[in-house]
């Protein structure tokens, strides 16, 4: 394991040069101290876990000190936002500090959230405030332990640095790891300001650092575009499989590599509800849970747009054809582990509808629903499942085409059954009201519970001892808290 002063820096991206992003400092937090880290995360870097508790890790996050190697840069790009094309956006409180590879030889982007002012701030202080780190750090190492494409957060630094949001909040900084931080944005960006050799040359990087397998197909920019619908399409059949909503997905949110990224006003769903909108900004819902898959191919086609100095449209549409065949290949084979089947029947699609449908109506809550449909054989859990539901009798209909339907899959015993459903069924999950908890102790003070909540997440699979309220449904107001862009 490594020390801090053993990192090794390779800054690729920084040497693209000042067309692409600023070289900025980072604004220093008063008096820094760590929240949480991620022994996870840190492995991911060879970094000792017991670096995180010395008083060098915190200035280091904190804005105090910089690695000699390192080059922080705000990255410039645009996006589409609630539909609209902003020309200009950029890292507005983030910098890119540099690269690091680790000893299997990956590349890890360090990425410092609420770094202060840069010239893409657009009027804004540059801050994170603590509530908005600890739900980043926390969403990001959730979603990794759930299996879904993320970037990663090394620490969250608190600090007494007075921020105004709504009222007057502490400032802090969270440390995101990634392969890479570009965006759609970036190639939208090069595309509508006319700028094609910065755009080729984006382009190039992005092809050989993060694609390089591409390079041998006929077509290789055509084979990344394909790459990289085929793992949104992935990434987003995982978040309605486990009721994630992201709550902004402007394309300047969105990851290249096709990675859950930038987390605001993100939430998982308690009680199942397709038309869910975790964002109180979002108006009009248009990031609303059911809208996620449409949105995703709106994003690609945004990206498509910009990549036409490369690939032909009919190319691109083909590509883009493949969007939905293969979001609901992956989601339908999610839903049947889901459900505990091992083989495909052409109506499965109709039975987990039947069931969406039944849940919705019912207000049934969507994790412990799945988790407790596999503690014990499919007749014995259905009996115990149904006083969740309003519609008995809809209910009943749906237990018997299931039970017949596990019965046809196979003959596993009820042990075998548990454990491959429970594999894949979390017990634990990142429930909005947890989040505010732990929020509200940080915020006075008290870091025990955001360090004991992060514990349980990284595990969300086993039943852990003395952890049973971390696997309760909500208390009403926690199914109300809203959520916005500043969150």
């Amino acid at each position: 394991m490594k020390a801090l002063d053993e990192l090794t820096f390779d800054n690729r991206f920084a040497r693209l040069g000042d067309g692409f992003s600023t070289h900025v400092l980072p604004e220093p937090l008063d008096e820094p101290r760590l929240v949480v880290a991620s022994n996870a995360a840190m492995a991911l870097l060879d970094l000792d876990p017991a670096v995180a508790e010395t008083p060098v890790f915190a200035e280091l996050f904190g804005g105090h000190k910089l690695w000699a190697e390192a080059e922080p840069r705000a990255m410039v790009y645009s996006g589409h936002q609630f539909g609209g094309y902003t020309p200009q956006l950029g890292d507005g409180r983030g910098l890119l500090l540099g690269e690091v590879y680790n000893q299997a030889g990956e590349h890890w982007d360090l990425h410092l959230k609420g770094a202060g002012m840069t010239p893409y701030s657009r009027m804004g202080d540059g801050r994170a405030v603590l509530r908005s780190s600890i739900r980043e750090f926390l969403a990001s190492e959730a979603l990794h332990a759930l299996g879904i494409p993320s970037s990663r957060a090394l620490c969250v630094i608190g600090s007494s640095t007075p921020v105004w949001r709504e009222k007057q909040e502490r400032g802090a900084m969270v440390l995101r790891l990634a392969p890479s931080h570009i965006r759609f944005g970036h190639f939208e960006y090069f595309y509508y300001t006319k700028q094609p050799e910065q755009q080729a040359e984006l382009a190039e990087h992005v092809l050989n650092l993060h694609f390089p397998e591409c390079r041998e197909q006929p077509e290789p920019y055509l084979a990344m575009f394909r790459e990289v619908v085929e793992r949104n399409a992935e990434m987003i059949a995982k978040w309605q499989a486990y009721g994630f909503c992201h709550g902004v997905m402007n394309t300047d949110n969105m990851s290249i590599l096709g990675i859950t990224f930038d987390f605001g006003p993100f939430a998982f769903l308690d009680d199942f509800d397709a038309h869910f909108i975790c964002n109180h900004s979002d108006h009009e819902g248009r990031y609303s849970f059911s809208n996620q898959v449409p949105i995703g191919q709106w994003n690609l086609s945004a990206l498509a747009q910009a990549l036409t100095p490369f690939i032909s449209v009919d190319a691109l549409k083909e590509a883009l054809g493949l969007y939905l065949p293969l979001y609901q290949a992956h989601y339908l084979d999610l839903m049947r582990r889901r459900l505990g089947l091992t083989t495909a029947e052409d109506d499965d699609q109709q039975l987990v509808e039947r069931l969406l449908k039944l849940m919705q109506n019912s207000g049934v809550d969507y994790t412990l629903f799945f988790r407790r449909l596999g503690d014990e054989s499919a007749a014995l859990a259905v009996t115990r499942l149904r006083d969740d539901f309003v519609d008995l009798a809809g209910f009943d209909a749906w237990a018997e085409l299931y039970k017949a339907r596990v019965a046809r899959d196979g003959d596993d015993s009820e042990t075998q059954r548990r454990e491959r459903m429970h594999a894949v069924n979390p017990l634990y999950i990142l429930r909005n009201y947890l989040a505010q908890n732990a929020i509200a102790a940080a915020e006075s003070g008290n870091y025990s519970e955001v360090r004991r909540l992060h514990e349980v997440l990284t595990k969300p699979f086993e039943e852990q001892a003395g952890m049973e309220q971390y696997a309760q449904r909500p208390p009403d107001w926690g199914k109300h808290l809203e959520i916005s862009c500043s969150s």
